[in-house]
């Protein structure tokens, strides 16, 4: 075939094809079809003793069936449905069409030899080949050729391939692929499999490339398993010029049973470093598992550890994240009954403190029982419920842990309470309670000594009155009910302003042997009054009220204050202080996506405010715009010397412009107390056409060296890209 004619036939056919495919699908619908051959031509031969065989030359047409083929010269064999077709030939099958060179195909198995073909496949699938083996099943053998979804005259991308098998309507599978994007060449892979279905399809992702001031140029692959309806894996693969390599796996899985879960599991291996040295290696391992068990049981199962905290801090690009010096690991198995609850759990929780040189705090419970029953009705409006809990429990540093030198402990506690709760007046709430806390621990405190294994029991008593109301409320008429301009209702507008004051006293009385509890944390005495004042808001609109303003204030006044918590910080002036500090919330909701929460703490001694966050939001990333703004200041003021002030201030939004087909997001958190930056960040993703391209910018101005890093990431059709595993979902 000319390559005039090809280059020609290659912008037409797209056109073509979807005017004939529909115009045929619509002939189909409404006319059976036929087993006999039609056949028109300029001129037609049958060769002597052969009754079968018909010899087409000059603007050859065949239709049979769902199948037609145009063609200069035909050779056709009516009986056996065999054709050879030679020069200029177009075959049309339902929504598919191509061109080729010659082809040799049988139209009752639709299965041939095609050479030199240009085809689309509805609704954007494109190719050519130097040949097609058209196989049962509608699979495709190509050789030596290229393949585009992009639905352009001229595509913007294509992939070219030594050869590659195409199955219609689920994939193409190529081998020595390499995508070119506006004719530049941009990657390649020995192997690719292109997903054509809207369903999950496994295989490669498109790369991410990127750079980074410390760590050298970087390339991330991953590789997508779709391996059944229920389960399904993605792995990664991420190169650091500088540092080493890192290897991922993300695996989701969930059973009609109820089990399900997904686990996160990276290995980052060091490259020898210029000085010499090499880190140790680095891991991570975030599980989450939900599983029904018999019986009625559930099993729950959290894991969020990685083997460095410094490992962390350097690479996990989640700026959230990369501050957290948490970790993790516990296990839950529950049941619920009607009234009873029952659950075991193991746990360890470790952190890490900076400024302090002895490592990682480490708290396990190995395991805690607990035997909980809600409230039962005893009589009349009593009701009994109770708590019995055993822990064996190990606390202390992680060298303390490597000695053998961690605190360890056991103790079984025993909470019976009975509540009188009284409802019937409709603006007043009341409940009385009476509670029992027995506490058995193995080991004990003896003066002079320190820890022994001699058992003690602990015991006190409690008694809790709380009281809400008298609740008062007032009713605002904003209007409604007239007659708009199309004669309908608009419909009534009601402002509810409720004021709700509340008040509990709770007396303990001391327990019995406290200096002799063996704990690794204070034990203190509650005897208070807690009051409060609650203001309500709510707009009913027809039949649907809905609050969208709230303000709360609330302080507890201890009455036994050198038993209280206050009493941890000491004395103000020889006196240890009875006021907490007040604490105040305001949470405004004027419209379904905008918010504002504000809440603070004040302390009255010191006249200063302890706490204070702001924070306000307008959408969320899934619309066309968002914005989400924060401001939180905290300070000790006991202890100013130990516990420094804390002031950052965070700004996050985005918007999307459909008008220049171009989304943006971007981040700022800068830290007030230091007058310093901490993170900035900005994401744009370009739409162009069938092409999706993202840059991705990211200052981490906290990390022992500031870090500037960027990366690059293309989206092409049914492909998706390589997300970074330790990148943040809210930005990949």
């Amino acid at each position: 075939m000319p390559r005039f004619f090809r280059a020609l036939s290659a912008f037409l056919i797209p056109f073509f094809a979807l005017a004939t495919a529909s115009l045929s699908s619509q002939t189909a619908a409404s006319t059976p079809q036929s087993s006999e051959i039609k056949i028109a031509s300029d001129k037609q031969e049958r060769p002597p003793g052969e009754p079968d065989k018909v010899i087409l030359t000059g603007n050859v047409v065949i239709v049979y069936r769902t199948i037609k083929i145009m063609a200069d010269r035909v050779d056709l064999d009516t009986k056996t449905k065999d054709v050879t077709a030679v020069g200029h030939v177009t075959l049309e099958m339902p929504a598919e069409i191509l061109s080729a060179e010659s082809l040799a195909f049988n139209m009752d198995s639709d299965q041939g030899t095609i050479l030199k073909a240009v085809g689309l496949i509805q609704p954007t699938i494109r190719y050519q080949a130097d040949v097609i083996e058209r196989e049962p099943d509608d699979l495709y053998s190509m050789g030596k050729g290229e393949f585009t979804s992009c639905a352009q005259p001229v595509p913007r991308w294509k992939f070219s391939f030594s050869r590659a098998n195409f199955k219609k309507d689920d994939y193409v599978e190529m081998w020595n692929a390499v995508v070119s994007v506006k004719g530049v060449p941009l990657f390649y892979w020995p192997y690719m499999r292109y997903p054509l279905d809207q369903d999950r399809a496994t295989g490669f992702l498109m790369p991410l490339v990127g750079y980074s001031q410390t760590k050298g140029l970087r390339f991330s692959e991953g590789f997508y398993w779709a391996i059944a309806r229920n389960m399904d894996a993605t792995f990664s693969l991420d190169y650091y010029a500088s540092k080493g390599t890192g290897a991922g796996l993300e695996y989701r899985y969930i059973f009609p049973d109820g089990t399900n879960g997904n686990a996160h599991l990276y290995y980052f291996t060091f490259k020898t470093q210029a000085d010499g040295t090499k880190p140790d290696d680095a891991y991570i391992i975030r599980w989450n598992h939900s599983q029904a068990l018999p019986g009625g049981f559930t099993l729950v199962a959290n894991v969020d550890y990685q083997s460095s905290f410094e490992f962390l801090r350097e690479f996990d690009n989640d700026f959230m994240r990369a501050l957290v010096f948490n970790k993790s690991s516990q296990i839950y198995l529950s049941k619920s009954w009607s009234t009873f609850n029952f659950s075991v759990r193991a746990a360890q929780f470790e952190t890490s403190f900076l400024t302090l040189s002895t490592g990682s705090l480490v708290t396990r419970a190995l395991p805690q029982i607990n035997f909980d029953s809600f409230k039962m009705k005893l009589l009349g409006p009593l009701f009994l419920s109770f708590s019995t809990t055993f822990n064996s429990w190990q606390y202390g540093w992680d060298y303390q842990y490597k000695l053998g030198q961690q605190l360890r402990g056991q103790d079984l506690a025993f909470n019976p309470s009975v509540s009188l709760p009284f409802n019937g007046i409709p603006w007043l709430t009341t409940n009385f309670s009476l509670e029992s806390n027995v506490r058995y621990y193995w080991q004990s405190l003896q003066p002079g000594v320190g820890r022994v294994d001699t058992p003690i029991l602990t015991s006190n008593y409690a008694v809790t009155a709380e009281l809400i109301g008298p609740v008062f409320y007032r009713i605002w008429d904003l209007g409604g009910s007239d007659s708009g301009e199309d004669g309908s209702a608009a419909p009534a507008r009601r402002l509810k302003h409720i004021i709700e004051p509340s008040i509990s006293y709770r007396y303990e009385s001391p327990t019995v042997n406290v200096d002799e509890v063996a704990s690794t944390s204070p034990l203190f005495r509650y005897h208070q009054l807690t009051y409060g004042l609650t203001n309500h808001f709510l707009l009913k609109t027809a039949e649907t009220p809905r609050e969208v303003f709230t303000w709360g204030l609330s302080q507890t006044y201890y009455l036994s204050p050198e038993d209280s918590p206050l009493s941890f910080y000491g004395s103000i002036n020889g006196t240890i202080p009875q006021f907490s500090e007040i604490t105040s919330y305001i949470r405004f909701y004027p419209a379904e996506k905008f918010s504002f929460d504000f809440s603070s703490s004040y302390n009255t001694y010191f006249k200063v405010f302890s706490t204070i966050r702001l924070a306000a939001s307008l959408g969320t990333p899934a619309d066309s715009a968002f914005l989400n703004a924060s401001w939180y200041k905290s300070a000790n003021p006991y202890y100013k010397n130990i516990y420094y002030d804390r002031q950052e201030v965070s700004l996050a939004g985005g918007a999307k412009l459909p008008f220049i087909n171009l989304e943006g997001k971007a981040e700022i958190d800068y830290d007030i107390s230091d007058m310093q930056m901490m993170y900035t960040a900005a994401s744009v993703t370009y739409h162009y056409q069938c092409l999706d391209f993202k840059a991705d910018v990211r200052i981490y101005f906290f990390r022992d060296k500031p870090e500037f890093q960027y990366k690059i990431s293309l989206g092409l059709g049914n492909i998706g890209k390589t997300t970074d595993f330790l990148g943040g979902a809210g930005w990949d």
